[in-house]
């Protein structure tokens, strides 16, 4: 590899859950000399590691990684932070002559690698705390009397795009009509770089046999007890954690509303169903991509040059 292609392009594994992707990144890794910079969204959260699979601190410790364990369970992390702690990363790697390794399937922080996801509105803390406590019905009608051209295609019955769109409206002074034109005109955040994009995959049958293997293993491992330690940590603040896979039906049996005989299953279930959204998100958001099956992966032919 040479140094130009180290310092200019970004090699991104992609991949729905359980499909395999952290051995095969990390032997790519330890093979070109690169780091890897975490794009899964609950992996920046300190103490969600077995209900994640997160690498383990050996996995850590073969590869340099990045955006893993860099806030606590009860702080939120948005799209908008991402890129500019991923961004801050894949450049401290190239400055440093390493080739650059983005691995993870949350399909939103994927998509920053090809194109604007959000705009660089900064909300202060005052303005989301005051909007948080408005009912639905109340925001809306805020966001009405601030936009009197109209809501552009704004989904109003959900609450919580209502809060964004407030919540920028009000950080910027600007109708939503001004906020999408201006956002439309945005670079992508990382134009420049020349991304390399694969998705390894695998029959749906191995898949799902993974899965459950997956699931059991993070109960005997220990899940219902990291579940119980995230609560007194403010696991329950963060609405991203707590509807995490693993995390939500971990509770649910806590408070008595899931039989811990149906746990596995249940936990099992909601996970194929995640799969088969990715797989439908990584066909029609991302952009032409190369993909490969699991079993002919290796580390010689995982990214085309």
């Amino acid at each position: 590899m040479s140094k130009e292609t180290t310092h200019s392009t970004i090699h991104l594994l992609t991949g729905p859950t359980a499909v395999g992707k952290t051995e095969l990144a990390l032997r790519w890794a330890e093979k070109h000399g690169a780091a890897i910079v975490s794009c899964d969204s609950l992996l920046f959260y300190r103490g969600m590691d077995i209900g994640t699979a997160k690498p383990t601190k050996a996995e850590q410790a073969r590869v340099p990684h990045h955006l893993i364990d860099i806030i606590d369970v009860a702080e939120r992390m948005d799209v908008a932070q991402f890129v500019l702690l991923a961004r801050a990363a894949v450049e401290a790697i190239a400055a440093r002559g390493r080739a650059v390794l983005v691995v993870g399937g949350s399909g939103l922080y994927l998509r920053t690698f090809f194109a604007p996801v959000a705009d660089d509105v900064e909300v202060p803390a005052e303005v989301r705390v005051r909007v948080g406590k408005l009912p639905l019905a109340e925001a809306v009608a805020e966001l009405q009397r601030l936009n009197p051209q109209g809501l552009e295609k704004l989904d109003a019955a959900n609450p919580r795009r209502v809060a964004r769109a407030l919540e920028r409206c009000l950080a910027s002074g600007k109708t939503l009509r001004e906020l999408k034109k201006e956002f439309a005109q945005q670079r992508a955040p990382f134009d420049g770089w020349r991304v390399l994009l694969t998705r390894l995959d695998r029959p749906a049958v191995d898949l799902a046999g993974r899965i459950e293997a997956r699931v059991a293993a993070m109960l005997r491992g220990g899940l219902v007890d990291e579940v119980r330690r995230l609560r007194t940590a403010g696991l329950e603040k963060n609405p991203s954690a707590v509807r995490a896979i693993g995390y939500r039906e971990v509770l649910a049996m806590l408070e008595g509303k899931l039989g811990e005989a149906a746990l596995t299953e249940e936990i099992a279930k909601n996970t194929r169903a995640l799969v088969k959204k990715q797989r439908t998100w990584f066909r029609t958001q991302l952009p032409e991509h190369k993909v490969v099956m699991a079993a002919e992966a290796a580390v010689d032919n995982l990214f085309d040059e």
